[in-house]
């Protein structure tokens, strides 16, 4: 029979007394997946951005005190109640399984963590006790150890899921100033870190109602710190002001996803984004953008469609930028030993011109990170067994890309790329702004998710990344949501979804290097090291001290 008592905490108190279970079994489950169900509020569409911080205290004080077991268990429920609402759109594209598989990878990672932040709750106290510790030290062990869990799961396995780290709340909260100086994975440590730290303060109070007000006050001082960071483009010498401007042309085209498309539907796609340039042709903009997979017929297998990217990039006397899938002669063969084309998902930087269609591609960017189970299936012949047919359906096997993902427009300016799910790859955009990106387009195809929430949670980081870059972002879609951000992370234009349109805006070309950009991989490696070394230190130390009982 299940024990719904609060867990003990093994042996006797050694040094400092351990953190005691705050809540029964089945209470702290009820309370962990409310607060699953809580942080989902935080991000769009409802975009609660200060639901997440209840909700991190609620998982908090669900794992506090429990035993492994009992602690995964909390886990499991506050993952699964955070994930499988957070990424329903998912099961728009391969159906139920995929989501579930992915929605379920999520949640054991949300167990895991919960294991090793209850174990902090318990070793940390007994080998360094005092209120001090109990109010700073537990804290940022387990705000460590939060943060490492998501920058594991950001790339393991298989190139890992970054989606749904808390940070991605923040794109309209107060904090988002924050982004520029610590990055993605500082700001999950710091808003973890505070709550943690006001989740301990209270506990303190009610043990010690004398220190109320000092406790209030340390709580206090610890959020002013998360609001009163300056904007990074609000510095002198950093601010988009009088800087040169590129007149960008970004454009949806209200097309469909393509990829399961019937052979008479080929080419529909690039004809109706053509379609869609027309109005920018009287706008005199200096580039033109599409999105990912803008184009069905690939311009380097078929002359006409190069004839009518050169038509676009002619008529608005401009390169056009745009998504097509392409096929390369590489290295791989079949079983019979004989060549096999390599598919690329792949934007390229196209000049109208004479001669080849390879000699109008002034530069390409293929994707480096193909979604696994979307654009290619990791150890295929493995996970064929349990759904032959759901595997069948992905035919294409995307190749990771190998080029840097920056394009040389003349005259000294340099735009990044980032395809799609490359937006949530923190990587990939620190080694773009290294590279000299002054802009990021960010081209997408949301078409395969529908109306679901996918398109305005990816705006939403699209947001932080201009944010913590100091760089507009130009997020362009098939269908939406489309949008000009610019370096404070304000959306400057915006389409209407599934309609074609056209945003034309004359952006900032900053060149200034935020310290998120310069620090903000070093801040997650020292967050992680600050959760598992703190952890480790203290399990030492509490087995050293049963041994010398």
């Amino acid at each position: 029979m299940t024990n719904l008592a609060p867990d003990r905490a093994a042996g006797p108190s050694l040094r400092g007394a351990p953190q005691p279970a705050t809540l029964p079994l089945l209470p702290a489950l009820v309370v962990a997946a409310g607060a699953g169900l809580l942080l989902d509020t935080a991000f769009p569409d409802k975009g609660w951005w200060f639901t997440a911080f209840p909700a991190i205290a609620l998982a908090l004080i669900a794992m506090q005190g429990r035993r492994i077991g009992a602690a995964i268990l909390v886990g499991l429920v506050f993952g699964g109640t955070f994930y499988w609402p957070h990424i329903e759109w998912a099961s728009e594209f391969l159906g139920v399984l995929p989501w579930s598989a992915l929605a379920g990878v999520m949640t054991l990672w949300n167990g895991a963590a919960a294991a090793l932040i209850a174990l902090t709750y318990r070793w940390v106290p007994r080998v360094w006790g005092g209120a001090k510790a109990r109010l700073l030290l537990v804290p940022a062990v387990v705000a460590g150890l939060w943060t490492a869990r998501e920058a594991i799961a950001s790339v393991w396995p298989y190139g890992g899921f970054s989606w749904g780290r808390v940070a991605f709340s923040q794109s309209d909260s107060p904090i988002a100033p924050l982004f520029a100086w610590v990055g993605v994975s500082g700001v999950s440590f710091a808003m973890v870190f505070v709550v943690a730290m006001a989740v301990a303060a209270a506990q303190e109070a009610i043990r010690n109602p004398r220190q109320s007000v000092a406790l209030g006050a340390l709580v206090t001082v610890g959020a002013l710190v998360l609001v009163v960071i300056p904007p990074w483009t609000a510095l002198p010498g950093t601010s988009p002001a009088n800087t040169p401007t590129l007149r960008v042309g970004a454009v949806q085209g209200a097309t469909k996803a393509g990829y399961f498309d019937p052979p008479d539907a080929f080419g529909d796609n690039l004809i109706a984004q053509v379609a869609a340039t027309e109005p920018l042709y009287s706008q005199d903009v200096d580039v033109v953008v599409w999105p990912e997979g803008a184009s069905d017929a690939n311009p380097l297998a078929y002359p006409w469609a190069a004839d009518l990217w050169d038509e676009v990039s002619r008529r608005a006397d401009a390169p056009l930028i745009g998504g097509a899938i392409t096929t390369r002669q590489l290295d791989k063969v079949d079983a019979n030993g004989e060549p096999v084309p390599e598919y690329f998902n792949t934007v390229m930087l196209w000049q109208a011109g004479e001669g080849s269609p390879e000699s109008r591609v002034l530069d390409y960017y293929d994707k480096k990170h193909p979604v696994p189970f979307g654009e290619y299936v990791p150890d295929r012949a493995f996970w064929r067994q349990f759904a032959p047919d759901l595997i069948d359906l992905i035919q294409r096997e995307y190749t990771p890309g190998t080029t840097d993902s920056v394009f040389d427009l003349g005259d000294g300016v340099i735009v990044g790329n980032a395809i799609c799910f490359d937006i949530v790859d923190d990587q990939l955009l620190t080694e773009m702004v290294e590279q000299g990106a002054q802009i990021v387009f960010a081209e997408t195809n949301n078409a395969d998710f529908g109306r679901t929430d996918e398109s305005v949670q990816q705006l939403a980081i699209a947001r932080i990344r201009a944010i913590e870059t100091a760089r507009t972002v130009v997020n362009i879609s098939t269908v939406g949501t489309s949008a000009i951000v610019l370096p404070d992370g304000t959306i400057d234009q915006q389409l209407p979804w599934y309609e074609p349109g056209v945003m034309v805006a004359d952006v900032p070309l900053l060149t200034t290097v935020t310290p998120a950009v310069v620090v903000g991989r070093q801040l997650e490696w020292l967050a992680a090291i600050i959760g598992l070394a703190g952890l480790l230190i203290a399990g030492v130390g509490v087995r050293g001290r049963r041994a010398r009982r």
